[in-house]
């Protein structure tokens, strides 16, 4: 390495030697990110630049996910936290070195990388999961996640979005947290129950729409929401972690089972994207990006998404550089990105795209014509014509405007091209310093527990009136019956007062008769006398 410092100082083509440079990270220069090699020049990434934004363009198999690891291998050496989705789980093998590849072999000897300090080598890497099962769990909470994006999730039509709107205006205006799955149907049936309260400040809202949002929660549930949604939330910070020799980590959310559900993927990169515009304070224009973050298969975020989140994403792209942020939609054509998304992307590679079709013809031109022209270069024809692993490069130059467009060569990864054993991902994610304070779940006291208080409340409340209403009953029927008790006993001690002196007066006229008359006469007269006292 020291030879190479010498040599690197003594050279004609660079002035110093950055405070940056890092052994093996040859990529990484006074220059900027070296990223590919034209037949006559050098292309680079100008640090300042690197937040213009950027495309990632090619058909399947023409080298989209080499370009994607060169540019996150340099963005790490130089200081700068990368975030990407792993799709097809080949990203994964950036956390450990490269080497046994004869491509890459080749193309380092040929463009004389060895001599320039080229090393294989691994990138720290922190893997996360939003199912909890390849990585750290990727969490947040239904109240960070945000109407918006849920009803997006959730697939709702306007109506229901619109009251899902107000079941969050509702929890806010209460106070309630909702934190996770079973906190947010906890508050749909609140609402569903005490709609008719709430409707005078905030509208109606049908019981059979709240059924209906009801149902898709339980869905989302099933496709394993539950994970997802709960807490420690992920914190931005986090991301944004170093290690001693300067280098950022690439974080890299497992993507292999998201992806089969493109709404729920869609959604939830943009919910990251989202989190980083919320997050992020402003910084204005910086000698290098805060965090770069790389969007796979961006056609899926565009894909039948309402007019109000296009508008916000536009937003987002617009604003988001002035904090720091860099973002790079990786996809299979220009096309696939709106026209408005894709004005703000200055940095762009452009791997082959076929044209059999007419509707790929179209493709082909299009793409040509969103480059700046090159004299010496038939745009057009070379997209068609590229080889594995070449790309039409254009870059921000440091007055700000796009370069012309060069055919050229990615330079190789540094890192290992392909996926990694379950036993090696394992032992990355246990080893993490993140793991302690992520993998456990949380759950504190949130709108789920309070409302079950307040109906164990009303519950008790209706026992307790219930009780008192038996209670009352109760006393009413021993009153009832203790004044047949005490009628009964006068009844029974008048008759017997009576036949006995029925039977003293029964004596005096003799025999048997004498006694049965005098006993019959004297109870009937004794029971009319006390009926009568009382009575009165």
């Amino acid at each position: 390495m020291a030879d190479f410092i010498k040599i690197y100082k003594m050279s004609k083509s660079f002035n110093y030697l950055p405070d940056f440079i890092l052994e093996g990270a040859i990529m990484y220069t006074d220059k900027g990110l070296y990223i590919a090699k034209a037949f006559d020049r050098e292309l680079y990434i100008l640090p300042k630049m690197a937040n213009r934004h950027g495309l990632i363009a090619g058909a399947t198999g023409t080298g989209k996910t080499v370009s994607l690891k060169v540019l996150a291998e340099s963005f790490s050496d130089m200081g700068v936290p990368v975030i990407m989705a792993d799709v097809k789980g080949d990203l994964a093998g950036m956390v450990k070195a490269g080497g046994d590849n004869a491509t890459i072999s080749q193309r380092v000897s040929e463009f004389g990388l060895l001599e320039r300090g080229f090393t294989y080598k691994a990138f720290p890497t922190c893997f996360w999961d939003l199912f909890a099962k390849k990585g750290l769990p990727l969490r947040t909470t239904i109240s960070e996640f945000g109407p918006l994006l849920l009803a997006k999730l959730l697939d709702l039509n306007q109506v229901q979005s619109d009251i899902l709107n107000i079941v969050f205006k509702i929890a806010d205006d209460e106070g309630l947290l909702l934190i996770d799955i079973k906190d947010l149907k906890a508050m749909l049936n609140y609402v569903s129950e005490n709609s008719a309260q709430y409707k005078a400040d905030y509208g109606n809202m049908s019981s059979q729409s709240i059924a209906a949002i009801m149902r898709a929660v339980v869905a989302l549930s099933d496709r394993g929401a539950e994970e997802f949604f709960g807490e420690p939330a992920l914190n931005i910070r986090d991301w944004m972690r170093t290690t001693q020799d300067s280098r950022a980590y690439i974080n890299i959310i497992d993507a292999s089972s998201l992806i089969q559900d493109t709404l729920a993927y869609s959604t939830f990169m943009l919910w990251l994207l989202s989190e980083l515009f919320e997050t992020m304070p402003e910084v204005g224009d910086l000698e290098k990006p805060k965090m770069v973050f790389f969007f796979d298969e961006a056609h899926l975020l565009f894909k039948n998404t309402p007019k109000a989140m296009m508008q916000k994403i536009e937003q987002v792209m617009k604003l988001i550089r002035s904090k720091g942020i860099g973002i790079y939609f990786i996809s299979q054509s220009p096309g696939d990105i709106p026209g408005e998304i894709l004005a703000q992307l200055g940095n762009k590679i452009q791997h082959a795209l076929r044209a059999y079709t007419a509707a790929e013809q179209k493709a082909v031109k299009a793409a040509a014509q969103s480059y700046r022209i090159n004299p010496n270069l038939d745009t057009q024809k070379a997209i068609t014509e590229l080889g594995i692993g070449e790309a039409l490069v254009s870059f921000i130059q440091e007055d700000g405007s796009p370069d012309i467009v060069e055919r050229a060569y990615i330079l190789p990864p540094q890192s290992y091209l392909g996926a990694i054993g379950e036993e090696e991902r394992r032992s990355v994610i246990v080893g993490s310093d993140l793991y302690h304070k992520y993998i456990e779940i949380e759950d504190r006291d949130s709108a789920y527990e309070f409302l079950s208080r307040v109906n164990e409340a009303r519950e008790n409340e209706k026992l307790s009136d219930k009780e008192s209403k038996e209670r009352a009953k109760e006393e009413e029927k021993d009153k009832k019956r203790m004044a047949r008790n005490i009628k009964s006993v006068g009844n029974t001690a008048v008759g017997t007062i009576g036949r006995e002196v029925g039977n003293a007066l029964g004596s005096s006229v003799g025999g048997r008769f004498g006694k049965k008359l005098g006993g019959n006469v004297g109870a009937s007269l004794a029971r009319g006398i006390f009926k009568t006292i009382f009575k009165y």
